[in-house]
């Protein structure tokens, strides 16, 4: 099969088509194109090399075919250890054709890095926190998605082989690019009974024929033929080991869902991330960007498991703000789309205890060939999307003509089919439908890393006040300690608490004894819910915008200090003489 052509966009005076030859990777990255597998991996190389007192670059895994998975991780060592840090995680592309979610994660790592120390919030996001980024999760899948003939939607499993049509031969009838263009587009055939008939506005569409009418098409469904001779064409591609069914969380098997893999993490890089993420338990929020729908997707992903509101509200901090930020994208519980097992989000959150979204990038709806109206009438993005299905095809076919310079449809050609005879091979190119025309993807590359930058700057800021000592008896005195978060996303998830999922925040002191100690119900009424055992110790957690309050009685004087540690958001500490 010929390679296709990787599509980039060049601006001038006007717009010029965008199929060139590949350009030397340099920083700042340019978001006006799609990377290969090897272009992400070089510019990972290149934002390293750039910025190596802020960059880690490391490969944490290699995929079923032996591809690398890389991993970057943004921290500036001068304001700490990167895991003393709250953690914020990316990545993309888990599904092998989800490319521009990779590049969101490009542009959040060269939005980081080639802004330190020139914007101000950048440079305190990347101060206070560290970033993990993993651009392309399902390496073997983009690889193979821009090397390969593919449809828009194919190329999305991980490569572990399975025999979909039960004959004992795995893989063995994929589609054919049969007209060697790069895309795996559809074919149709002349055919007085068929069920279609040429739309009347735009020869390329078909439409389906009324009762009586005579039929003039048939579908033959993607450019293929009968590869293993068994009388069926396209019926065993690659996989299908779904990689966002295959993670540990409520994973249920194949014949509840469809991809879920033989048992949980047995997708090798999978369980190399899970390895990853693991070992970063400063992590706190979590993204992980899919390619189409425009949503921002939280936890559960299905209905019945159910989250407590503190969580929900924490959700709502970032959410409620994103759908701000990405104009026309939905905020939503996962399972109002449809339920789910074994997927990433909820295997964050519920596993890990990381506040977790999905973002579902590109909206087709924005593909449009309009008139603008004036006054307060529909919105003509609702107006196209409530449309017909012909009436869709039509608006997307003109702006692939006069938006897109053609470059996204491929118009109906003859070919010799071995088995069919004379058919013609057209339809939307695999650069198409799910993704946007490089001409779009600056705004959207720059939109959802954006949302990504509101969650860094709400990660849990703790501080720590000795707001009273009062001496209450001889050589006692009584000290109160409060503690609070300035930002929406508490030091731990009430999910986390309730569960045990790991150990609480910490509160300790030392310097003196502590005859008693326990947080304060009411300091007016002088309300203290005493720890029996080891008041020095308190354990705890900093909700949303939230304060906490502790009393405890001292004996002695001296210095006393107390230290809050916690695994999500910064340790901190402070002291009194008493």
């Amino acid at each position: 099969m010929k390679k296709f052509i990787i599509f980039t966009l060049l601006f001038s005076l006007a717009i010029v088509g965008f199929s060139v030859e590949k350009g030397k990777i340099e920083v700042p990255l340019r978001f006006d194109r799609y990377y290969s597998y090897d272009e992400v991996n070089e510019a990972l190389k290149v934002l390293n090399k750039a910025f190596p007192e802020l960059t880690k670059l490391e490969v944490l895994g290699q995929s079923e075919e032996g591809r690398d998975i890389y991993a970057l991780t943004i921290n500036n060592p001068k304001t700490g250890d990167e895991l003393s840090k709250p953690g914020v995680y990316v990545d993309g592309n888990i599904h092998g054709n989800e490319i521009q979610a990779g590049e969101v994660c490009l542009y959040y790592a060269n939005m980081l890095l080639t802004k330190y120390g020139e914007n101000e919030k950048v440079t305190k996001a990347v101060d206070k926190n560290s970033h993990y980024i993993i651009p392309v999760v399902n390496v073997d899948g983009r690889f193979h998605f821009f090397e390969d003939g593919n449809t828009p939607s194919s190329n999305r499993s991980i490569r572990v082989a399975k025999d979909d049509d039960g004959d004992g031969l795995f893989d063995e009838d994929a589609p054919d690019d049969l007209d060697g263009d790069g895309s795996i587009c559809q074919m149709r055939i002349k055919d007085p009974f068929g069920r279609y008939k040429i739309d009347s506005e735009d020869k390329r569409i078909l439409v389906p024929v009324k009762p009586g009418e005579k039929g003039e098409y048939s579908m033959l469904g993607y450019e293929g033929i009968d590869n293993d001779n068994d009388g069926r064409i396209n019926e065993d591609a690659e996989g299908y080991l779904d990689p966002n069914r295959n993670w540990g969380f409520n994973w249920m098997p194949p014949y509840v869902q469809r991809g879920a893999g033989n048992f949980p993490l047995s997708g090798v890089g999978l369980k190399a991330i899970d390895d990853y993420i693991s070992d970063r338990p400063n992590i706190i929020i979590g993204y992980a960007f899919h390619n189409t729908g425009g949503m921002w997707l939280r936890v559960p992903a299905e209905k019945s498991t159910g989250i407590a509101a503190s969580d929900i509200a924490a959700y709502d901090v970032i959410g409620k703000e994103a759908e701000k930020i990405t104009p026309g994208y939905v905020y939503k519980p996962a399972y109002d789309l449809y339920p789910t097992y074994g997927d990433f989000d909820s295997h964050l959150f519920f596993i890990h205890g990381i506040y977790s979204f999905v973002g579902e990038l590109f909206m087709r709806s924005q593909e449009t060939y309009t008139v603008k109206k004036e006054g307060p009438k529909e919105d003509e993005l609702e107006s196209f999307m409530r449309g017909t299905r012909t009436e869709r095809s039509r608006e997307q076919l003109k702006f692939n003509d006069n938006v897109a310079q053609g470059e996204l449809y491929k118009d109906w050609k003859k070919f010799e089919h071995p088995v069919y005879g004379e058919i013609e091979i057209g339809g939307w190119v695999k650069m198409s439908s799910r993704l946007p025309h490089p001409f779009m993807l600056p705004d959207l590359v720059h939109r959802n890393a954006s949302v990504v930058f509101l969650s860094a700057l709400q990660t849990p800021e703790i501080s720590i006040d000795v707001f009273e000592v009062k001496e209450i008896g001889k050589n006692l005195q009584q000290v109160r300690v409060r503690l609070q978060n300035a930002k929406g996303l508490p030091s731990m998830s009430a999910y986390s608490v309730s569960s045990k999922l790991y150990p609480q925040d910490m509160l300790t002191v030392s310097g003196g004894k502590v005859v008693a100690g326990g947080k304060i119900s009411d300091k007016r009424l002088n309300k203290v819910n005493y720890k029996e055992k080891k008041p020095e110790i308190q354990f705890l957690s900093v909700p949303s915008y939230g304060v906490v309050e502790y009393q405890f009685l001292i004996e002695g004087k001296g210095e006393i200090t107390f230290n809050y540690e916690s695994q999500k958001a910064k340790n901190i500490n402070t002291s009194v003489k008493l």
